[in-house]
């Protein structure tokens, strides 16, 4: 058994170089990898491809990569209250490619299982299938690149199209906890995303809470044949996007 611990989240995401395409986990700013990211913005890579459901909110998360210029394009589901987000995106910064959040899991989880593509209905009669959505703005606001139709095709009298795996480069994820070997356990809701962005990298770094000597083979979520590197950060907070309080 390999023992993939590392010492720090600096020392972790050193080799990743300009151009990297990254598959980081999350879902608004629970779960997300804090400290890789962070990490990652120290080290100074730049040119990135995101994939990610989002892009964090303006000064967290992946925000915080969006206002250095430091992504070139996205994968992902939606802008959301991420001002920087939009102005990039409408002012020509920044290339977007919109994918159905199931659509999005399933092709992470399908380039690390192996599957080049699949069929799904996410998508049939939209733009999504039929081209035309726009992935990067000119300057005056006019569309500089638009999807291309996909593939469909029918079966049992149903109307499918055809989205392909994505295998990233790197993916950056979050667990509740791990042992040395990579096996990795995620707590509630902050599952979310990270099990198929971890499976769609190459190399793939988890930021882990707490680290175990054993794991019971029920309590693992994500078994560390899908992890390389695993660094111990100790309990994280949530962020929170929306603050609703009453008097």
């Amino acid at each position: 058994m390999i023992d993939k611990t590392f010492s720090s989240t600096a020392e972790a995401v050193a080799d990743i170089p300009d151009g990297a395409s990254i598959a980081v986990g999350g879902f608004g700013l629970v779960g997300i990898p804090t400290l890789l990211i962070n990490a990652l913005r120290d080290q100074g890579a730049g040119e990135l491809t995101i994939i990610s459901n989002n892009c964090g909110t303006d000064g967290q998360g992946l925000g915080l990569l969006l206002e250095d210029g430091r992504i070139v394009k996205t994968i992902g589901s939606y802008i959301g209250d991420n001002k920087e987000y939009a102005r990039r995106y409408l002012e020509g910064e920044l290339t977007v490619e919109f994918t159905p959040q199931g659509t999005l899991a399933e092709r992470m989880r399908a380039g690390g299982a192996g599957i080049p593509a699949f069929y799904t209905t996410a998508g049939v009669g939209t733009q999504v299938a039929e081209g035309g959505l726009p992935q990067r703005y000119n300057k005056d606001g006019s569309v500089a690149l638009a999807s291309k139709p996909k593939e469909t095709r029918e079966f049992n009298g149903q109307l499918y199209v055809m989205e392909e795996g994505i295998r990233a480069d790197f993916a950056l994820v979050h667990a509740h906890k791990a042992d040395r070997f990579g096996n990795l356990v995620f707590r509630k809701t902050a599952r979310n995303f990270n099990p198929d962005a971890a499976m769609s990298g190459k190399i793939t770094i988890a930021q882990v809470e707490h680290l175990v000597d054993d794991l019971d083979p029920d309590e693992v979520h994500l078994p560390g044949i899908y992890v390389n590197r695993v660094v111990h950060v100790g309990p994280q907070e949530t962020g929170i996007e929306n603050r609703t309080v009453s008097n």
